[in-house]
């Protein structure tokens, strides 16, 4: 029986931010597919920001923290907000000052001035690091008020202070889990708001259940808040070494980090090539 292996990208599979996985890695996962295993992205990335990192060879992709997933080439799940829950999530957050990211698909949205927010978020997380090389880079974020009217999945959100989040959560909760990180950002709380219909922990359940692997044989690799049901159901939980002190609390292995070959590590270490 194959083993079914998830990945984080942003501060796992790559340094934050970056589209392009140390040697190590990708040695790794060569190995441990020719082994016979299937390698799975799991990140909260839309596909169009994960599409440079599949031409290094995987199995399939849970995008968007859950909401589009894809074995092989086949979708086997497409879950986008309703337009009352977009509309309303969108009206309150605005209407407290929460700078808002909004991911379609293929393409993100962001509010005009948040550029000019994150320049004050120094000593950042993660995430933090991913939307500010993605705002310098160009990678693909358009302004709001470019936005079409697509399905949007996912809205990573950002603030100063956690009142500016009182309203939206009495307002939303019902529906989406704030999934807040718990690396400090100077100056910024950020977070993904993740429709309660899914997450990375039912997405790996739901490819487990497509494919006919049992749960007991998967492996997750994560570092931050947003991994944390995947880091909860997979049976082998894996947090890197640079990631959030309460995923490793329980996690059943730390990793060395993404810039100490911490991948290649860990795969050798489990057996997974």
């Amino acid at each position: 029986m194959p083993k079914l292996i998830f990945l984080d990208i942003d501060g796992t599979l790559t340094e934050p931010g970056s589209n392009n996985p140390p040697a190590s890695a990708l040695e790794a996962i060569r190995r441990s597919r020719e082994k016979g295993n299937l390698v799975y992205l799991c990140t909260g990335r839309n596909m169009g920001m994960l599409a440079p990192v599949m031409k290094f060879g995987f199995d399939g992709a849970v995008a968007l923290g859950g909401g589009y997933i894809l074995a092989g080439n086949e979708v086997i799940y497409d879950h986008p907000m309703t337009k009352e829950q977009f509309e309303t999530a969108m009206d309150v957050l605005k209407r407290n000052e929460v700078f808002r990211t909004i991911e379609a698909k293929d393409v993100t949205y962001g509010d005009e001035d948040l550029g000019d927010f994150l320049k004050d978020s120094e000593g950042g997380n993660s995430e933090i690091e991913r939307w500010r090389k993605a705002l310098s880079q160009d990678l693909g974020i358009r302004p709001m008020g470019e936005y079409d009217g697509r399905d949007i999945y996912k809205i990573v959100i950002m603030c100063t202070a956690a009142s500016q989040l009182e309203e939206p959560r009495q307002l939303l909760e019902k529906d989406f889990l704030f999934s807040i990180q718990d690396v400090a950002a100077h100056h910024c709380l950020n977070g993904d708001l993740v429709n309660r219909a899914f997450d990375k922990g039912q997405a790996i359940l739901r490819v487990c259940s497509h494919l006919g692997i049992p749960v007991e044989d998967t492996y997750g690799f994560g570092d931050s808040m947003n991994d944390l049901e995947m880091i909860e159901t997979v049976g082998t939980s894996v947090c890197m070494e640079n990631g959030s002190a309460k995923l490793k609390e329980i996690s059943d292995v730390i990793a060395p980090s993404v810039t100490d070959d911490g991948l290649f590590k860990t795969f050798e270490q489990l057996g997974l090539f």
